[in-house]
């Protein structure tokens, strides 16, 4: 990778007044311009409209091309395909102010969902390429819960998969027998290696197996206290948890809302401590279910679970 540099755009914003702008910059500017951008009349059509600092944007993000243009050489501003009206803002300052040529944008499409938000956005925040600030784990099951209408455009997008054998996984979901599921974990898989390696993959895929509710697997202190970061959780005393009944449990810990309804998960077959299906609401902890003696895993159905550690 050749040499970058890293720049704050403070460094020469600080020493510039209000009016200084307004003098240099927003004379050059025309109101009917900025409107017409496509991203300013999408926000203006919207329910919540556009303030007056985010209209402005595009010409505070088109000074900082004109400054890197004139100090620094720089000609060529990259971004989404959203950020296309901010980018031309810099080129037709450049052309107005500089009275020269040669500034450049270049923008690529958004990836976005089926219904058409951002991908990488979820309730929970960002999809993170660190193991830093997203698990293995988590990241692995964002890829593994993409809907099937998604799933063959990411993997063209997201994968280095032949077109070919995509074509094929493409054809694989209308067949007969056809297991639901099977070509997001095959995207999963393959981006989870792309980004965290075989290390990452095979710790994502250790934990996916253990905490999937009714799987065989030996669960361990460590496999949960792996995705604790992932998943609720909450410190209980061992007097607290011992001997306790597990539907108070489930409540106590925020699993679920109420008695009735651990009860009706119960009856429904959905409620599972450390992966083995309850089937009694009698059920009371035993000192056997507390894994390593150190903590718990609650699970309502397949996605909701609750770690409880033991202190």
């Amino acid at each position: 990778m050749g040499s970058f540099v890293i720049l704050d755009n403070y460094d020469w914003w600080k020493d510039i007044t209000l009016l200084d702008f307004l003098k240099e910059v927003g004379r050059f500017a025309r109101v009917g311009t900025m409107i017409a951008k496509e991203s300013v009349k999408k926000r203006l059509a919207s329910e919540d409209g556009m303030s007056y600092t985010e209209f402005t944007y595009q010409l505070l993000q088109g000074y900082d091309f004109l400054y890197m243009f004139k100090n620094m050489g720089v000609n060529v501003q990259i971004g989404g395909s959203d950020q296309w009206g901010n980018i031309t803002a810099g080129t037709e300052l450049i052309r107005k102010i500089l009275q020269v040529e040669g500034a450049h944008g270049l923008t690529f499409p958004l990836l976005l969902k089926s219904d058409g938000t951002k991908f990488g956005k979820t309730e929970e925040g960002a999809i993170w390429l660190s193991s830093n600030m997203l698990s293995p784990y988590k990241f692995y099951q964002y890829f593994f819960a993409v809907p099937d209408v998604d799933v063959i455009r990411f993997m063209k997008i997201l994968t280095f998969l032949s077109l070919d054998e995509i074509q094929e996984l493409e054809e694989s979901m209308t067949k007969p027998g056809y297991v639901p599921n099977t070509v997001q974990k095959r995207l999963a898989e393959e981006v989870t290696r792309f980004v965290h390696g075989e290390e990452g993959l095979a710790e994502a895929l250790k934990a996916t197996g253990a905490l999937r509710p009714g799987a065989q697997t030996q669960l361990d202190s460590q496999t949960i206290e792996g995705i604790a970061d992932d998943v609720p959780s909450c410190s209980l005393a061992y007097d607290q948890v011992l001997k306790s009944s597990l539907v108070d449990l489930a409540v106590s810990t925020g699993l679920l809302a109420s008695k009735s309804a651990v009860r009706r998960l119960i009856k429904q077959g959905g409620l599972y401590l450390n992966n083995m299906r309850i089937d009694s609401e009698d059920k009371l902890i035993e000192e056997g279910d507390i894994v390593d003696g150190k903590v718990l895993l609650l699970s309502a159905g397949k996605k909701n679970k609750m770690v409880v550690r033991i202190s």
